[in-house]
């Protein structure tokens, strides 16, 4: 059996927003893949659990190249990181059974600084005019 059915056999757990996870990152050029931190930003009352997905938020360390809306992350102990890293909001949906592990959780002070970058970049969605 390959690896990634294996693991889709393997029983689930159920993520919460703000937790900091471990995912396998394709290659674009491969089959291969690299695990990656990213960090869950969905409701697990109202999507992770029901859907048995989660809506996660890239996490790197690659700042050479950064993004206009790019969260600076204060507090690494806190989410597991060993190095310097952003949330960047290059969101995804991930089958919670291909989520490796959980390393952490986002401090208060980086789950606010979140909130208020995605609250720019929702606008739209969340403030009815």
């Amino acid at each position: 059996m390959s690896g990634i059915l294996a693991m889709m056999k393997l029983p689930m757990n159920i993520y919460k927003t703000f937790d900091v996870v471990v995912v396998p990152f394709p290659f674009v050029d491969s089959l291969k893949s690299k695990n990656r931190p990213a960090l869950v930003v969905s409701s697990d009352k109202h999507f992770n659990h029901p859907l048995s997905h989660s809506v996660l938020a890239m996490i790197t360390s690659a700042v050479h190249n950064p993004w206009h809306l790019d969260i600076e992350i204060t507090n690494l102990k806190s989410c597991g990181l060993l190095k310097p890293s952003i949330i960047r909001l290059k969101l995804f949906t991930i089958d919670n059974r291909l989520i490796k592990e959980r390393i952490g959780k986002l401090s208060l002070q980086d789950q606010h600084a979140l909130k208020e970058t995605a609250s720019l970049v929702f606008e739209k969605l969340i403030i009815s005019h």
